[in-house]
């Protein structure tokens, strides 16, 4: 085989390591590491506002004048279901007792805001380097003005015909998402999780399938997952839960306990936002189990989890925290992100040296 360069060159960076987008827990500080060791550091935008996302990219751009991707969420606009939201209170109620809160308390609805006009209005402002999208891709008008803007596009598929998908509507590279990675599944063709593919399945079909580059995701957490990767045919990998181990994240201390003790399993679940999305197993996800028809639409559902999540994080216990690891996340190991994009590069260098 001889080695593809043309994510590098596509995308302006020198090392094929790719920082997962994961909101919540990647910092501005996490991206400019990132980036300025080679890979490419991705800021997630789906938890914040216009005025705050602006701040965390004018510190990325003040520390590193390397490429950038600039993540968005292209879900639909969730109505407030009432009723729902009062049958998934009710069958909170008994955790919130056990706190001390009052179960009919009114609490600030909690949001994922999608792609609109208003970020991209960002994205033309900044021009990043690279956009990035999770689950599917913006309208045509607002995809065609990311383009315009100079920036290289990026979606995530998780089976072969939503990578073909994205092939037809000109994304420059596509990030095939294997069953085994972690936080917020990317699909948007199916919902049908029995339908999900692993890594070392997806990863070939796709690269069989579509005449754009290739980028694996999914149960890769150290050198062996890279090397693997690049044997299957991808060019490059995007890296999440190792990263949040590194000095950089910011992730609460029970979370960063859950991912230290190694003893839990991972599953996929729909009870902290509404939607599938990988973590590791805690008392909601074992006493209501991982998939619950209650919880309600994305991203509502995390709205009455809320004051119980913060109630139990304030005692030491990750009871009701989403705690978004991939499969492999016995693999990570604690150090800085620059240090991460090195060891994980070593990989994709031996892989360039031997073909």
């Amino acid at each position: 085989m001889r080695h593809d360069n043309r994510l590098l060159d596509l995308l302006g960076i020198e090392l094929p390591i790719i920082q997962a987008p994961m909101a919540g827990s990647t910092t501005p500080e996490m991206v400019v590491a990132v980036s300025n060791a080679g890979g490419l550091g991705s800021l997630p935008s789906a938890l914040y506002t216009e005025a705050h996302l602006r701040e965390a990219l004018n510190q990325v751009r003040a520390g590193t004048s390397k490429a950038i991707n600039l993540n968005f969420f292209c879900h639909a606009g969730a109505s407030h279901d009432t009723g729902q939201q009062s049958a998934w209170r009710r069958r909170l109620a008994k955790y919130y007792l056990e706190e001390g809160l009052d179960a009919d308390i009114p609490i600030p609805e909690v949001g994922r805001a999608p792609f609109d006009d208003a970020f991209c209005t960002i994205v033309e402002e900044y021009r990043p380097e690279v956009v990035s999208f999770h689950f599917g891709l913006p309208s045509p008008p607002l995809l065609e003005r990311v383009k315009k803007s100079g920036a290289k596009v990026l979606s995530s598929a998780t089976t072969v015909a939503e990578a073909r998908w994205l092939d037809a509507r000109g994304v420059d590279a596509i990030i095939a998402m294997g069953w085994e990675a972690g936080g917020h599944r990317g699909n948007f063709l199916t919902d049908d999780m029995a339908s999900q593919v692993g890594t070392m399945a997806l990863v070939p079909q796709v690269v069989d399938a579509v005449t754009v580059p290739v980028i694996a995701a999914g149960g890769i957490a150290d050198r062996r997952g890279v090397a693997a990767a690049f044997a299957l045919g991808a060019v490059a990998v995007q890296v999440g839960t190792a990263f949040l181990v590194t000095s950089e994240a910011r992730i609460h201390a029970v979370c960063r306990s859950a991912l230290a003790s190694h003893d839990s399993a991972t599953v996929i679940t729909n009870l902290f936002t509404g939607r599938p999305a990988r973590g590791i197993v805690n008392r909601l996800i074992s006493e209501i189990g991982p998939v619950s028809e209650l919880a309600p639409v994305f991203p509502t559902a995390g709205t009455a989890l809320g004051p119980l999540r913060s109630a139990a994080e304030a005692h030491g216990r990750a009871d009701f925290s989403p705690l978004w690891a991939g499969q492999a996340y016995p693999l990570a190991k604690p150090m800085s992100a620059a240090q991460l994009v090195r060891n994980l590069a070593v990989a994709a260098t031996a892989n360039r040296t031997n073909e």
